[in-house]
């Protein structure tokens, strides 16, 4: 049996350009999950506390709890995309499982009815961050043509770089460019073995100019992604009650990143003059990444009504590899079928991202055991994420299209919780500002939640449903010569169940 062979890669740092503002952009934003009483009121926990995700908001909400407490959390989540793309129109669904949130708070009682410090507490917590599961199709006809991305890519390079030589395989050339030219080489390279793009000047070795192989006229095209994984971080969380009125505590967080993304664009066309008439350009993306950041935050009780709240989380500092492969299909009469598939995984140097700092303000109002209601507003600065690498990599580019193109935000969450006996009644709301100054590349983010719990004395059941839209443009190949995109709406919604206990 014939053994089949992976070469691996790593690319040219002078020429790396695989990362751009869309990924930057990915793991720096969060949404709310966690426990479901904390989403059922959509995440304004700031000036609460007494919850385990509410740790996520302000670290000083674990000395509010007046028992150590444990919860565990598991979610179903559901998103839709409508795609729209010229004439065309699609609804795609997916659904998937998670477990969401694991942590527990341990409260030693120092002082209790005294002045000074009336008791210490201890968290340790796993909460997931973003869910990276999607799908999306999208189809239509188009009057550009794929052969863009491919010839400008290639504009510039000698054919001779990216013609084989005797004796030379697919797998060499294709390594061999990745670890001497970079990322772009690869592309021309793979448009030229398919056909898709010819030189200019096929005698002349040192020809730098390309035409296309497709004809101009009406395109028939599809483009499908299909991603899966999560960010997620654990947290090591201290926290401390003063005076009786006043309560602080810190954070140290340990994040991580894991997300897989196949994208496959399909392109026909029927134009005369066309010697290839099908394109199936495959890619697949692996990312995988560990970071760290820090919370501190402090609540205050004005008064039997009026708590507030104020925490700072740092910038989370990751440091993300990633990997590619690739896979050029086409068809045409003259030249057939013609499949270019380098077995190679195209390894990036590590690189460091560095995401906004939040900073939070929250207001509640209590109305003794009957009922409450908790505002939050946090402030992110998205035009100073980072890209930055010790191993040679220039990320210039991209960080002057971040500061060029993303803005400072807004985002308010507003909840509320009502009693009955055992029962709790919650309700939420939340919005957030698009982080690009031009929102139709990402709109603003408005979703609403409600939910329901019970308290069985030592243990607590609770139940949520949250929901959010947001509309994007879908750039099928971000930065190239390729600048189709298509209009996508996202609305995702989400069934939350916990259980907590008192120990």
């Amino acid at each position: 049996m014939k053994k089949l062979f992976l070469f691996i890669c790593t690319l040219s740092l002078s020429f790396l350009n695989a990362q751009d503002i869309t990924d930057a952009l990915r793991y720096s934003q969060q949404n709310i999950m966690g426990t479901a009483r904390f989403r059922a009121m959509s995440g304004a926990f700031g000036a609460l506390g007494g919850d385990l995700s509410a740790l996520q908001i302000n670290p000083a909400g674990s000395a509010v709890f007046l028992k150590s407490n444990g919860s565990v959390t598991l979610s179903t989540s559901r998103i839709d995309n409508d795609a729209s793309y010229f004439d065309g129109f699609f609804n795609n669904s997916d659904m998937n499982l998670n477990f969401n949130q694991l942590g527990a708070v341990f409260i030693y009682e120092y002082n209790k009815d005294s002045n000074g410090v009336n008791k210490f507490s201890l968290g340790l917590a796993y909460d997931q961050t973003a869910d990276n599961a999607d799908e999306l199709f999208a189809f239509g006809q188009s009057t550009n043509s794929i052969d863009s991305f491919f010839l400008n890519e290639a504009q510039g390079l000698p054919l001779d770089l990216i013609t084989l030589r005797s004796g030379e395989n697919i797998d060499d050339l294709y390594s061999f460019l990745g670890e001497t030219e970079g990322f772009s080489a690869q592309q021309a390279f793979l448009g030229h073995e398919s056909f898709l793009i010819e030189a200019n000047d096929l005698d002349d070795p040192d020809n730098t100019s390309y035409l296309s192989n497709i004809a101009p006229g009406v395109f028939d095209q599809e483009y499908i992604v299909e991603s899966t994984g999560l960010n997620g971080k654990f947290t090591l969380n201290g926290g401390a009650q003063i005076n009786q009125n006043y309560y602080i505590g810190f954070n140290l967080n340990s994040h991580f990143i894991s997300y897989d993304k196949i994208t496959q664009f399909f392109e026909g066309n029927n134009n005369s003059g066309s010697v290839v008439n099908e394109v199936i350009f495959t890619n697949r993306l692996s990312t995988s990444g560990a970071g760290f950041s820090a919370q501190i935050g402090g609540i205050a009780k004005i008064s039997n009504i009026i708590r507030l709240g104020a925490s700072f989380e740092t910038p989370t500092w990751y440091y993300i590899e990633e990997e590619t492969i690739q896979r050029l299909e086409t068809f045409g009469n003259t030249t057939g079928r013609v499949l270019i598939n380098p077995r190679v995984t195209n390894i990036f140097p590590e690189y460091r991202l560095r995401t906004p700092a939040i900073a939070t303000g929250s207001l509640a109002f209590l109305f003794g055991q009957h009922g409450l209601i908790s505002i939050d507003y946090s402030y992110k600065d998205y035009s100073t994420i980072q890209l930055s690498s010790s191993q040679g990599a220039i990320f210039s580019n991209v960080n002057r299209e971040i500061n060029d193109n993303l803005q400072a935000v807004s985002i308010l969450r507003v909840g509320t919780e009502w009693r009955n006996g055992q029962w709790s009644i919650r309700g939420g709301v939340n919005y957030e500002e698009s982080p690009y100054k031009n929102d139709q590349f990402l709109g603003d983010r408005a979703g609403y939640s409600v939910g329901a719990g019970y308290n069985f004395g030592k243990f607590k059941f609770d139940v949520a449903y949250d929901y959010v839209e947001q509309q994007r443009e879908e750039d099928f190949f971000p930065g190239s010569g390729f600048t189709n995109f298509a209009v996508v709406d996202s609305f995702r919604d989400n069934f939350t169940f916990t259980l907590g206990m008192n120990f």
